[in-house]
């Protein structure tokens, strides 16, 4: 086998890949939280989700609510990533469910919803979400997404921004060039043969209510990163609530990418920085985990609410103690 060869390449991302698959079949995976963030976790995986479907465009599209909607609070809307569940984001869902209502959708043809045969784009998954929001009755989420949940979060908040809080990215881009092209070469080697008999597999065929069409599946997510996508600067700054961006220094979204969607939102705050401290909760915020790959932020739940936690809330930063 040659130096540079992609066969290495495609092993070690189906490898990455069935990790991840790996938490969706076991998703009470906190064991790397605080002893707080974990009790959480266990409480959440004890509570029942109130479940349904929301028909929207000829698909029956799968939430899972968490608490109370009645409550007063803002819901968090959570998006998985490529090739998941909203049962697959629990080690991310369980932290916030303590502070404020969480809904989680099944982006469509995956996990329990519907419309695997659709053409997969990320306005189409946009549409779907604020289809649910709307059914649900919720006036405005806040949003948090990750890897193909965090471009569909972006999306969301452009084609809604009235439905759309504040937007907490981990490991999304708004555009495919986000990515480094190594990466999307991978996916793009990817067939449903490369998953026989991996977790990813027989979570579909357990959660999908067309379980014979994993193939099906397959080849939708990969054709939505096969051809460019993206929105506009223009398009991104007139997106209305702040914006949190996460990612891991090892991550298949490129810092450049992640430092310049970052300033697009708002960050970079020259009069800021200059003055050493801030005074108000800023309008971006960026986090860059170190020794950190695009799965392994999965791994970092406790860290991630305990920075986005606060976002959401809209707490300024503390002050030093002098």
């Amino acid at each position: 086998m040659t130096k540079g060869s992609p066969l290495p390449m495609l092993a070690s991302a189906f490898a990455i890949i069935a990790v991840a698959a790996a938490l969706a079949a076991i998703p009470r995976a906190a064991a790397a939280q605080s002893p707080a963030a974990s009790q959480s976790a266990a409480d959440a995986s004890r509570s029942e989700p109130k479940r349904g479907h929301v028909d929207v465009a000829g698909a029956a599209i799968h939430y899972q609510l968490h608490g109370d909607l009645g409550s007063g609070k803002r819901p968090l809307l959570v998006l998985h990533g490529s090739f998941m569940s909203g049962d697959a984001m629990m080690p991310l869902i369980a932290p916030f469910t303590a502070s404020r209502p969480v809904i989680a959708i099944d982006a469509r043809g995956q996990g329990r919803s519907g419309g695997v045969e659709s053409e997969l784009s990320y306005e189409r998954m946009a549409d779907d979400a604020a289809a649910v929001l709307a059914e649900l009755g919720v006036k405005k989420a806040d949003v948090l997404g990750y890897s193909m949940g965090g471009t569909l979060a972006i999306a969301l908040a452009v084609r809604h921004p009235d439905k759309t809080g504040k937007q907490v990215i981990l490991s999304g881009t708004s555009r495919l060039d986000g990515w480094y092209p190594e990466v999307l070469t991978v996916i793009g080697k990817l067939t449903p043969e490369t998953f026989a008999g991996s977790p990813i597999e027989s979570e579909y065929k357990r959660l999908s209510p067309n379980p014979k069409k994993f193939g099906a599946m397959i080849e939708k997510v990969k054709a939505l990163d096969a051809k460019p996508f993206g929105w506009s600067d223009e398009d991104v700054l007139r997106i209305p609530g702040k914006t949190m961006v996460i990612v891991g220094d090892a991550d298949g979204v490129t810092l450049d990418h992640a430092i310049a969607l970052f300033k697009l939102r708002g960050g970079g705050d020259v009069g800021a920085a200059t003055q050493g401290f801030l005074t108000a909760p800023p309008r971006a915020r960026l986090a860059i985990l170190p020794a950190t790959s695009h799965i392994g932020i999965m791994s970092e739940a406790a860290a991630i609410a305990a920075m986005a936690i606060p976002f959401l809330d809209d707490k300024a930063p503390p002050p030093p103690a002098f």
